[in-house]
Order: C-alpha cells, then sequence, then structure tokens
C-alpha cells in the first residue's frame, strides 16, 4: 500500500535528515531528522507525545469515504478518518501514550481551481478540528485555510513544526498533481509553529 513507503532524503537547507510522505501516507518516529511534506487542499495533523518524544504526520485529501464499507477505498490513508486512526494506532504502537498526544495541523488551502463550490481544503479543515475535538486531543498550533500552498516540517524530537507559504501558480507540477489526485479519488470512489514567507 501507498503510504508504506514515505521517502527518505537529506534536507540541505535544514541539515537534517527527513521523510517525505505524499497525500495518502503517513509516518511516525522518535528521535532526530524531520517529517516533510507539501500541502495545497489536502491537510496534515502532526502528533506529538511530548514525555517519550515521539511524533508522527499524516497526509489526508478528503475527510472520509461515501462508498460501500467493502470498497478497498474505504481503508485509505488518502481519507481523514483512516488517516488519523492508522497515524495515532502507529504512535501508540512505538511507546505513545494517547493520553499525552498534541496535535498541530496545516493546510487546507483553496488551492484547486474549478472546484469553487465545492471547497476540498474547508471540508478537510472541517474534519480534522471536529476529530481532534471529539477525540480530546489538544490543538498546540495551526496554520489553515488561505490560498497558499504549504511546505511543511515537522521535528518529532521537539514538537516542532516549520511551514513555509508558497507563491505558486496555477499550473505549478505541485499543483497539476494534487488536483489530478483528486480527479482520482472522485472516479474511484509542542506548541510552536514557525511561519515565514517563501520569495517571490
Amino acid at each position: 500500500m501507498e503510504h508504506l513507503h514515505p521517502t527518505r532524503y537529506f534536507d540541505r537547507e535544514l541539515r537534517v535528515h527527513s521523510v517525505k510522505i505524499l497525500p495518502g501516507q503517513y509516518y511516525a518516529a522518535a528521535g532526530d531528522g524531520s517529517i516533510s511534506t507539501l500541502l495545497g487542499s489536502c491537510v496534515s495533523t502532526c502528533l506529538w507525545d511530548p514525555l517519550l518524544k515521539i511524533g508522527g504526520m499524516n497526509h489526508f485529501m478528503l475527510p472520509g469515504e461515501s462508498s460501500p464499507a467493502a470498497s478497498p477505498w474505504a481503508v485509505s490513508a488518502r481519507f481523514g478518518v483512516y488517516a488519523m486512526e492508522v497515524l495515532i494506532n502507529e504512535m501508540i504502537h512505538l511507546g505513545a501514550d494517547r493520553r499525552r498526544l498534541v496535535a498541530k495541523v496545516f493546510g487546507g488551502a483553496q488551492v484547486l481551481q474549478g472546484f469553487d463550490k465545492l471547497d476540498v481544503g474547508a471540508m478537510n479543515v472541517r474534519f480534522v478540528l471536529d476529530f481532534l475535538r471529539e477525540e480530546a486531543i489538544p490543538i498546540a498550533g495551526q496554520d489553515l485555510l488561505g490560498s497558499s500552498p504549504r511546505k511543511l516540517h515537522f521535528f518529532p524530537a521537539n514538537g516542532k513544526a516549520q511551514v513555509k507559504r508558497l507563491h505558486l501558480q496555477p499550473t505549478d507540477a505541485a499543483l497539476q498533481q494534487e488536483r489530478e489526485y483528486f480527479d482520482g479519488l472522485s472516479h474511484a470512489g509542542g506548541g510552536e509553529v514557525e511561519l515565514f514567507e517563501a520569495p517571490r
């Protein structure tokens, strides 16, 4: 399954080893390094156990699945309901305590042209805020909605999140990839957040 294969690389700007996740993927770990992703309409939730310094991130495109439960799409980390549960379960597997988890949430921008009547980003934001409230997981930081894509780094060692807002054109490959991803789905059925603007 796609969420089992994140990409490992060395981030030369931050000078850290990083794991990059794509839509439908998640990753959790303890120790140094970062987890990174690029967000448009998608939402990422970063969860952290401040006692054991275990952190994780997911990346989902839609809140939930309306097709029959038998569909393989119903158990995909592309969807928020499943993405949240598998990330929480993975962190518990690593030793985190669900009662200690704190969250930081990012993304949900309106970047998909032609989907003005269906604001996917806003749907994702409503879902994740409702989910965290119902699960009694406090939100330590957030950067949501708007119209700018975001590059996100999360550091499990200290719970810090770093967000760079990007100035991409609708023709940019990253946004085209997100639109194609959304089309495919439609047809198939610590307290600190650092924000800074990317150069124009």
